[in-house]
């Protein structure tokens, strides 16, 4: 529940920063044009019965706008005069042209107004990496120095891999560090080059890989190569009643010989299959009913012991980690330095997130859609001000994208009809712009609806 609360309480103040900032957007430019703003609003605030749906609103003494925040914690709006938008506020629309409403304005003045939001959202992202990078910097292990190489799955091995090798990069260019962007280079490189018992040597890949397949089989299509050494062991677990020690290995699991973490984590989510489809409770107590061997520290002889695994199959260890057994690469940037720095992560981030789209048209691509519950997910268990922050830029590149996209009820919807009206000098009827509206809006609804319930058939094991 502490897990819960904190990830949730990181992804609300992350959205309620995102949010408030990219209506600040639209907000700035229509009071630099002159259009007035009837609502500023932190979530929606549809109304329920009598009540107005505010959980508090303000309006300061000669001002024509309301702040406030609703109850209803989807995002959050900004009711610009004389706009039709997702408020559905036709009436309006029938009364005569006033100076300061959105349509009277000139269309460059409202097309502004539209990707004010966007820009500022990009901007952000920018500035929040660069900030990143100029207080923590960047730390990370160069696959390069992975001397005891990576795992791979059946599938790569088809393909010419085998445990062990160490990989240095593409034809394109070299890997840096272990992270999505290794994952895409692999899926689109025709070859791969790498280390094998101590000689470099090529790997040649069809250059067309599905990243999406790479990422989700179990086991993934490659993984960093981490010894089965024991850091640490809890109390009242069953490695702790079979005498583990920090520095101990686990050799293997009921017969199955463990050279890595990534071994015994293949055979627990074996185990975990074998429990899904438990009759009873007495093939559930076999299937918990585990043999391991391990190595003392200081040992040279192997002890094999019989132990019962926690109901949810934990043997109470914590892995071993990367650091233990490598030196990783440290980069600090000056301030000015950062800059520079921080618009290339984020602009590759946001390369990354456009060629990934391509998987979201297809049928794993759909189920792979998350809600607020997977967005959640995202952060880390514990507060971490550097992950809170990155993902803070992450998700904001991930808004001002999505903003952008030409789905009528989002800026890029908007953005479109304005360019049709610069070029065609004449704007889309308000009968078309409402129909439209009313389109779009049916749209977002269905992504949502998709999305959290792929979050929930998740949750409950079904996906």
């Amino acid at each position: 529940m502490e897990v819960f609360l904190i990830r949730l309480l990181q992804f609300m103040l992350s959205i309620s920063i995102l949010v408030l900032l990219h209506e600040g957007g639209h907000f700035f430019f229509s009071k630099l044009f002159g259009v007035r703003v009837e609502k500023f609003y932190l979530f929606f605030d549809p109304s329920i019965w009598k009540w107005d749906g505010s959980l508090f609103k303000w309006k300061p003494k000669k001002s024509d706008t309301t702040y406030g925040i609703g109850w209803l914690p989807l995002g959050g709006y900004c009711k610009i005069s004389g706009m039709i938008d997702e408020s559905f506020d036709t009436e309006q629309m029938k009364q005569p042209p006033q100076p300061w409403e959105f349509r009277t304005k000139p269309a460059w003045q409202r097309l502004l107004i539209m990707i004010g939001g966007v820009l500022v959202n990009f901007l952000l992202a920018l500035f929040i990496y660069s900030m990143v990078l100029f207080y923590w910097g960047d730390s990370y292990i160069q696959t390069k120095d992975m001397t005891m190489g990576m795992k791979f799955n059946t599938e790569a091995k088809k393909l010419g891999f085998k445990d062990g090798d160490i990989l240095l990069g593409t034809e394109k260019k070299a890997f840096t560090k272990f992270d999505i962007d290794l994952y895409r280079q692999l899926s689109d490189a025709k070859r791969v080059d790498i280390i094998r018992d101590g000689k470099q040597m090529a790997v040649n890949l069809p250059g067309e890989l599905n990243l999406l397949d790479m990422i989700q089989s179990e086991p993934s299509f490659v993984r960093p190569l981490i010894p089965a050494d024991i850091d640490t062991v809890m109390p009242n677990t069953p490695a702790a009643k079979l005498g583990m020690k920090k520095g101990d290995k686990i050799l293997a699991i009921n017969g199955k010989s463990i050279d890595s973490w990534n071994e015994f984590t293949n055979e627990i989510g074996r185990l975990e299959d074998m429990m899904s489809v438990a009759k009873s409770s007495r093939d559930s107590m076999n299937i918990r009913t585990a043999t391991i061997v391990y190595q003392r520290t200081g040992h040279e002889a192997a002890d094999t012991m019989k132990t019962i695994l926690s109901e949810d199959l934990r043997l109470g260890v914590g892995q071993s980690n990367l650091y233990d057994y490598y030196q990783e690469t440290k980069l600090s940037f000056g301030f000015f330095e950062s800059f520079p720095a921080g618009i290339k992560y984020g602009i590759n981030v946001l390369r990354g997130y456009v060629d990934d789209l391509k998987y979201v048209f297809t049928a794993d691509g759909a189920k792979s859609l998350g809600g607020f519950g997977a967005i959640g997910s995202l952060f880390p268990a514990t507060w971490d001000w550097m992950m809170f922050w990155r993902m803070t830029a992450f998700l904001s590149i991930i808004l001002a994208f999505m903003n952008i996209l030409p789905i009528p009820a989002l800026d890029g919807g908007h953005v479109i009809f304005l360019l049709y009206e610069i070029i065609t000098r004449r704007p889309p009827s308000e009968k078309f712009m409402i129909r439209a509206e009313y389109v779009g809006f049916a749209i977002l609804v269905l992504l949502m609806v998709v999305a959290n319930l792929n979050d929930v058939l998740r949750w409950i094991g079904v996906m």
